[in-house]
């Protein structure tokens, strides 16, 4: 009895560890647009290694010209190689709470956008900052956009 017990007790923390591991942002997100059909823009985080993840944007521009770029991060605020996009060269992703992350984007070593990303309470919405920044080091522009979690 004590050995179930025990493995019982096994199981059911591992269960809570991993339930707890999970990213909330894991899924697809679509961005919330007034913009014409063919534009779009959705954005899939996925689980990447032990404590990593994927993050993968699809676009459509507005002469139906598809692009994907994508990046992977551990949250740990370092800079990592990104694929597929020709404005960054390196994006880094650093947790400052349990709802927001930053995200800095890099084009030869210099910061070309600072992101602000924000999971709602209701888990199903993230709001985006976008800081632009120019080559002199100064802001260019400042927007912002709503993600609907894909379901």
């Amino acid at each position: 009895m004590r050995k179930f017990t025990l493995a019982a007790a096994l199981t059911l923390v591992a269960c809570l560890a991993s339930a707890q591991d999970k990213n909330p942002r894991f899924g697809r997100w679509k961005l919330k647009s007034e913009a014409p059909a063919p534009q779009s823009n959705v954005m899939t985080y996925e689980p990447y290694g032990k404590d990593g993840m994927k993050i993968i944007i699809d676009q459509v521009n507005k002469d139906g010209v598809k692009s994907q770029w994508w990046y992977t991060t551990h949250f740990d605020g370092k800079d990592e190689k990104l694929t597929g996009n020709p404005g960054t060269d390196t994006g880094s992703v650093k947790v400052i709470s349990p709802t927001t992350n930053e995200i800095v984007y890099k084009k030869d070593g210099k910061i070309t956008q600072v992101l602000s990303n924000v999971l709602a309470p209701d888990g199903d919405t993230i709001g985006v900052m976008y800081i632009r920044v120019g080559p002199d080091g100064k802001t260019r522009a400042i927007t912002v956009a709503t993600y609907e979690r894909i379901k």
